[in-house]
């Protein structure tokens, strides 16, 4: 009955649709227009615009492939079916995920993202969010305090717990030292420099949204785009891909490389990668989606993820200091 409904929402669209094949959450379209996505959306009625307005803009200077949002007939971009479910239909490539096993394919998606940082300037919408990336830093460190009082206060605790205890004086003491280095930083500046140039960052630019074709990339899913420091994309690429790679030095540096050769890497944004690198963030991520679960049962992924997550703090302290001269 649900795929009713989805099938349904296509009907609101100017467009014949040939076919359609189903995949995890979304619909795949042959139009006859292209292919197309019809996928399920928590992107606001308010936001929808800006993020067309932006879209449309990257796919109109042709520089970047994007998933641009198509209108309804009646000239809407988000589309209720009849259960209540909010949809958006997108253009779409024929492609496949980035394989991040393959270091060429790494390399050509960080072009991509240099590519796409270029086009991002002076481009900013007024109402689009900000992320201030010194004020996200001390909202996690609260974080990691508020757990360790919580976790403090248990009377019978879980091995994840203990664990989390035995660590937490090393991880805090470096969320709280890369914190005081970013505040004294050119970071704060860097961070007015860019809203004052109106750019943004795509948000969440990893190998899930980098769609490989024949003829290059495209770049999908920009949901989370706002405005602020666009290498924060960036960090977050180099972050998710020196992960799989255990912190490899030569493939990090070519990454810095092959970038600043499409975009040059300011000396400030250099600094600013190196020291969100250096912020323990998936002990952070894992304390805090441990805090807002269930804690009746203790998935033993948490355990897994709060060990790996002190481990590859280690793995990255000779990557961070011959690669970005960080010592923290």
């Amino acid at each position: 009955m649900r795929e009713e409904y989805e099938l349904e929402v296509l009907e609101r669209y100017d467009i014949e649709v040939r076919s359609t094949r189903k995949i995890r959450g979304a619909f795949f379209c042959d139009t006859n227009e292209g292919t197309m996505l019809l996928k399920e959306t928590k992107i606001s009625g308010q936001r929808a615009p800006l993020l067309y307005m932006v879209l449309n803009c990257l796919e109109t200077r042709g520089n970047v492939k994007v998933d641009t949002p198509v209108f309804t007939r009646d000239g809407e971009l988000i589309v209720s079916s009849r259960e209540g479910r909010r949809y958006m239909l997108k253009k779409w490539y024929q492609g496949r995920e980035c394989d991040l096993r393959q270091e060429r394919e790494v390399l050509r998606a960080v072009e991509t993202l240099a590519v796409l940082h270029n086009e991002l300037e002076r481009i900013m919408p007024e109402t689009v969010r900000e992320r201030n990336p010194v004020e996200e830093i001390r909202r996690h460190n609260r974080e990691l305090k508020k757990v360790r009082s919580f976790i403090r206060s248990r009377v019978t605790k879980n091995e994840f717990e203990y664990l989390f205890l035995e660590n937490f004086e090393k991880m805090y003491q470096l969320a709280e030292q890369v914190l005081v280095r970013m505040e004294s930083s050119g970071c704060p500046v860097l961070f007015q420099t860019e809203l004052s140039k109106g750019s943004l960052a795509h948000g969440e630019y990893n190998y899930h949204n980098i769609l490989v074709m024949e003829s290059g990339m495209a770049v999908t899913n920009f949901e989370r785009m706002h405005a602020g420091i666009r290498v924060d994309d960036l960090y977050y690429f180099i972050r998710k891909t020196m992960e799989k790679y255990t912190w490899k030095q030569k493939t990090g540096q070519k990454i810095l490389e092959v970038y600043g050769n499409t975009r040059q890497l300011g000396r400030e944004e250099k600094e600013y990668v190196g020291l969100r690198l250096a912020y323990p963030e998936k002990f952070w991520k894992t304390a805090s989606s441990y805090y807002h679960s269930n804690k009746a049962w203790l998935p033993q992924k948490y355990v897994e993820k709060l060990q790996l997550a002190v481990k590859q703090t280690e793995e990255k302290r000779a990557f961070l200091e011959n690669i970005f001269s960080i010592s923290i």
